[in-house]
């Protein structure tokens, strides 16, 4: 059974709580018992599984660039196991969507960005298959950018990325910049012009506290860990 909100407020530490509660469970039947496509036009709905952790805590669907919870962000990501048994990281986890006015306008702690990292919990869930038929949820971790060096770097990543729009526009963004927090055409295909922030899996890693991560000790120094070769 979902829990209803009435007004998109949950206590943080009281929405972990319930999400763990999924911790061993299966999220591809809840998503056909709550009518959440898996599939549309042929293709994945990537947003499938959060839209199925939201959906239990009674969260109405939106769009909105502001916290989903009113004061936290919810994030899912996907984790691969890999043959010697440990999870990874599968991908980048995207935070919110690049408007390049909103971003030369601001600086990092007026940003949509921030806003979005401040305060988040993130839920890991374990991909087995293209085919999506089956997704473990692994666990709830909370997250807030409250470490000086990741605060620090993620700063850094944000503002090299508004000075690269300053000066060549945002058709000149690559996802090459940034560290921690890259810039990206967001959408299929490579026609697609909208663009997002996303952070690198080495930065998923350890908002999950995961370990055994390639190139990703548990606690990492941010002045010598190496980005894991072809990551998005």
């Amino acid at each position: 059974m979902p829990f209803f909100i009435t007004n998109q407020t949950l206590d943080r530490n009281e929405a972990v709580r319930r999400i763990n509660l999924l911790a061993g469970k299966d999220l591809r039947p809840m998503a056909d018992q709550y009518g959440i496509p898996v599939w549309k036009n042929g293709h994945e709905n990537k947003g499938w599984a959060g839209l199925v952790i939201e959906h239990y805590l009674g969260l109405p669907q939106n769009s909105r660039q502001e916290p989903d919870f009113g004061t936290w962000e919810l994030k899912v990501v996907p984790l691969r196991r890999a043959p010697d048994g440990t999870l990874r990281v599968k991908e980048s986890m995207a935070i919110t969507m690049l408007e390049p006015a909103e971003v030369l306008a601001n600086k990092f702690e007026d940003s949509h960005l921030y806003d979005k990292l401040r305060s988040m919990v993130v839920v890991s869930r374990v991909y087995e298959s293209a085919q999506e038929q089956h997704s473990i949820l692994h666990a709830a971790a909370e997250f807030d950018l409250a470490n000086p060096k990741l605060h620090d770097q993620v700063v850094a990543d944000y503002e090299a990325i508004r000075r690269q729009i300053h000066a060549g526009g945002i058709d000149s963004i690559t996802g090459d910049l940034g560290k921690l927090v890259q810039a990206r055409t967001k959408g299929r295909g490579h026609g697609s012009t909208s663009r997002a922030f996303y952070a690198r899996p080495v930065f998923v890693a350890h908002i999950l506290n995961l370990q055994k991560l390639a190139s990703m000790p548990r606690v990492f120094d941010l002045e010598e860990f190496p980005l894991p070769l072809g990551e998005g």
